[in-house]
C-alpha cells in the first residue's frame, strides 16, 4: 500500500500526522509522506487518515 498527498490541495491543518504519525509528517506548511510503502501496522490508521482530510488531499492505493 501507498499513500499519496497532493501538495497544492493540502491545506497544512496536521491530521494525518496526528492520525499516522508512521506515514505523514509536517514539512513546512504542508503534510509530507515518509515512507515509500506503508506499514503493516499503519494501514488502517493511513486509510483513516485519507478519509477524515478536509481537503481530500490523500490517496492511498
Amino acid at each position: 500500500m501507498k499513500a499519496k498527498i497532493d501538495a497544492d490541495t493540502c491545506i497544512g491543518c496536521g491530521l494525518c500526522v496526528t492520525t499516522c504519525p508512521e506515514v505523514f509528517e509536517m514539512k513546512d506548511d504542508k503534510a509530507v509522506v515518509i515512507v515509500a510503502a506503508v506499514p503493516n501496522n499503519a494501514e488502517e490508521s493511513c486509510k483513516k487518515a485519507a478519509e477524515e482530510c478536509p481537503v481530500t488531499a490523500i490517496t492511498v492505493s
